[in-house]
């Protein structure tokens, strides 16, 4: 890598239950760039100020600049050679269902053009970021667009699908359905049918989703996060839950498209 910046910032308070943060980057190399990106319990927005990114997943190959990568349960390879230059903005899943109002089967493993999106603060955002002058002055800018969004949004996630999202996510996928359908008062069907609109994946599915992503983050933490002690793939089994070493090897190829071993050196 030649050229790398990264600065990152928090949303507006009003903004906290709904987006995650922001990171800003530049990144500039002569040579291809190949990145693996695990399912994860949020939504990515990109938005970019130069040339597109190739990415491939379950929807196939495709080139954007601008986009938002709904849930996954399947992981996405991105690629370029040369300039990138944009803002990330993470999302929760109930974030982007309030803000866009739309249901979220619809983004599930996809990752549609910000401009297929049909919404014209969005489509024209990223434009005016790169005319910015500088970072504070674009992180403020992507405040008020989706705080107007949000705003403007009769959508609003209902309490008994976020008391179930913020359940699995607080114990990394370790709370049953039924226990989710007694906690709500809601049939087992009908969290199914209400939480699969307003998430994009059902509440097994996110579960899944969410210690997958405990598991990944233990066998290599993110940037920014401190480094655990080292630990085996069985260790991280036990610790997530799950029965065995295979076990979690076979979530891996299903998940990750490769195994846990490949996942922390770094293979794509």
């Amino acid at each position: 890598m030649d050229v790398t910046e990264y600065v990152s910032a928090r949303p507006h308070p009003a903004l906290a239950r709904h987006v995650l943060g922001y990171v800003g980057y530049r990144e500039h190399s002569t040579t291809p760039v190949r990145r693996r990106q695990v399912p994860v319990g949020s939504c990515t927005l990109i938005l970019g100020f130069g040339p597109p990114l190739r990415l491939v997943g379950p929807a196939g190959p495709t080139v954007p600049v601008s986009f938002l990568a709904g849930m996954h349960d399947a992981a996405v390879v991105t690629e370029f050679t040369g300039a990138q230059h944009g803002v990330q903005v993470d999302l929760s899943p109930l974030g982007v269902f309030a803000l866009l109002g739309r249901p979220m089967p619809e983004l599930t493993n996809l990752v549609p053009d910000v401009d297929e999106l049909a919404v014209p603060q969005l489509g024209a955002l990223a434009e005016r970021l790169g005319a910015d002058p500088g970072w504070p002055q674009r992180f403020a800018r992507i405040d008020a667009t989706l705080l107007r969004l949000l705003d403007g949004s009769r959508t609003r996630p209902d309490p008994e699908v976020a008391h179930a999202w913020l359940r699995l996510r607080r114990t990394a996928g370790a709370v049953g359905v039924h226990r989710l359908a007694d906690e709500t008062g809601w049939s087992r069907r009908h969290l199914l049918t209400r939480f699969r609109a307003q998430v994009g994946l059902t509440p097994k599915q996110a579960g899944r989703v969410l210690r997958f992503e405990r598991a990944a983050e233990l066998l290599v933490p993110r940037a920014g996060h401190p480094a655990a002690p080292a630990l085996t793939v069985s260790d991280i089994a036990a610790t997530c839950g799950y029965a065995d070493h295979a076990h979690l090897v076979r979530e891996f190829h299903a998940l990750a498209g490769c195994t846990p071993t490949q996942y922390r050196a770094g293979t794509v």
